[in-house]
């Protein structure tokens, strides 16, 4: 089945051209409060994925139904309702994750990612656009997640996923050259780290779009 261009961008758009973080600015707090590891960056973007694919398409399903007047109230209650369920499955299954993304967990209900969604996209479109926008907007945000805590663990602590990574051979106590940066670990570097981001970012969309 041909995808229209209107879909495409739905999915497509948010990855780059158009990213949650880098070009909205938003969803920046939990961007900056869990990458200090690889782990848990990675489950609250996988969360964050989940729960705004299937919020799109419980609100799209629902949008000729819900009275524009209480539309938000409706729509935080489908979120709210998707965030308990994906957080006790986290209880269950990957209890220390689960204690590590701490109060992040919950506060999905107020993504502003997630819910500008839900009212710039889901209550106007198709369950299935809306789908494709909740999945390109999740994995959006996900890979910055990803790619800041890669960065903040691996020389943070010399590890990835909690597994030594750069050999203690390496470390100056053992007779070698390296040392863990210490400030990888601290809050102030994430937000570093994502201002570097997108910066590099505008500079090449800003340079395709000048050709």
């Amino acid at each position: 089945m041909a995808l229209s261009k209107k879909t495409k961008e739905a999915f497509l758009g948010p990855l780059s051209l158009n990213n949650p973080v880098l070009v909205q600015i938003l969803g920046i707090c939990s961007a900056l409060a869990v990458t200090v590891q690889l782990k848990p960056a990675l489950v609250m973007g996988i969360s964050v994925t989940i729960i705004v694919a299937l919020s799109n398409v419980v609100i799209s399903l629902m949008r000729n139904t819900i009275p524009m007047r209480i539309r938000i109230i409706v729509q935080l209650v489908v979120v709210a309702a998707l965030v308990t369920i994906v957080s006790e499955v986290l209880k269950a299954f990957a209890y220390d994750v689960a204690m590590q993304l701490s109060v992040y967990l919950g506060l999905i209900i107020t993504n502003c990612i997630l819910m500008g969604r839900l009212e710039a996209f889901a209550m106007t479109n198709n369950a299935f656009d809306s789908l494709l926008d909740g999945l390109g907007n999740g994995f959006g945000y996900a890979w910055i997640l990803v790619v800041v805590a890669f960065v903040r663990e691996l020389f943070g602590s010399g590890k990835l996923l909690g597994y030594q990574i750069i050999p203690d051979s390496w470390y100056v106590a053992n007779g070698g050259f390296y040392e863990n940066c210490g400030m990888m670990l601290m809050p102030a570097m994430a937000l570093i780290l994502v201002g570097c981001i997108i910066w590099a970012h505008r500079a090449i969309t800003d340079g395709k779009e000048n050709k």
